[in-house]
């Protein structure tokens, strides 16, 4: 007789004010006087996160260090332990200058942008059939918020996060300069939202497992890739185009980059898409490797048969 097995219950979220919480909390709070600070400081205090990062998180150095050896064969092993130490600080910088929307609104940051192509995303506006604006996880993320809710009727897709404060942080955060901040399983309200003439913002880099992805080439590793863009452009005959938002430290400015509109976009072969969303993506990255997010376990999910990507225990 074997014995039924049993439903997996999930575990309840903690209230917002829960003891549990208040190292998060803290750490906001830290937020909160660091937004104040100069640039230059908030650049500094972001390698130095980033060397103590790297330091103390051994899983997510070891990812990172997978995925840099096995994307970037090219390089020694030299150059490889250099670009996973830059990636530390570049994405540690990003962690600490995307609170300054959220928790600093009124500090006006607009001589420091540079925005390259606007006009690529008007033509997209323009046709009124919705935009798709693929983005993906660099290190540069929610600091660009205000100037860029400034270029059109920009939604933004985002992972809920079981930590309510933090929840409630990057929500509310969001929602001052964007109408539409989706929670990315939330595909009737993307779908009403592109239909509306809205430009959708979602980066389309990360691994969601099988049951939504093909596997398409990405640094030329199998990588389980989301079907979601073309077939959300197809669904509602919406323009494709891509974003890329980058970090220059010495002139302490933020660069904002669109794409033109993609040619034949989608075809008739989610496969096909794939590949060329991820090389297009690729490309991208090359430009910058140190400022995207190699922390990520990119390609945990693997073709039938294939071993495991990352070591054990990681």
């Amino acid at each position: 007789m074997t014995t039924p097995k049993r439903k997996r219950r999930r575990k309840p979220v903690p209230k917002l004010y829960a003891p549990s919480i208040w190292p998060t909390w803290l750490m906001i709070g830290l937020a909160w006087i660091i937004t104040r600070l100069p640039l230059a400081a908030i650049f500094h205090l972001g390698q130095v996160l980033g060397d103590l990062t790297r330091a103390l998180a051994r899983s997510r150095r070891i990812i990172t260090e997978t995925n840099i050896a096995r994307c970037f064969p090219e390089l020694s092993s030299q150059e490889q332990h250099q670009l996973v130490r830059d990636v530390f600080r570049e994405i540690s910088t990003g962690a600490l200058e995307l609170m300054i929307p959220w928790l600093n609104p009124r500090r006006d940051l607009s001589a420091h942008f540079i925005v390259s192509g606007e006009e690529h995303l008007d033509q997209a506006v323009a046709l009124q059939r919705g935009v798709i604006l693929v983005g993906a996880h660099y290190a540069v993320m929610d600091v660009i918020s205000e100037p860029l809710s400034q270029l059109g009727p920009i939604d933004v897709m985002y992972r809920y996060n079981k930590n309510p404060a933090w929840e409630r942080l990057q929500v509310n955060g969001r929602k001052r300069y964007f109408d539409g901040v989706i929670e990315r399983e939330d595909t009737r309200q993307t779908l009403r939202r592109l239909k509306q003439g809205r430009v959708i913002w979602y980066a389309a880099d990360q691994d969601y497992g099988p049951k939504h992805s093909v596997f398409a080439s990405f640094f030329g590793v199998p990588a389980a890739t989301l079907a979601a863009t073309s077939r959300f452009a197809r669904l509602n005959k919406s323009p494709v185009l891509l974003m890329r938002q980058t970090r220059d430290r010495e002139a302490r400015t933020w660069h904002i980059t669109f794409s033109p509109i993609l040619d034949n976009f989608p075809s008739a072969d989610d496969q096909a898409d794939a590949e060329r969303m991820n090389a297009l993506l690729e490309a991208e990255i090359r430009l910058h490797p140190a400022q995207y997010l190699w922390m990520h376990k990119r390609f945990k999910t693997r073709p039938e048969g294939d071993p495991s990507f990352y070591p054990e225990g990681v």
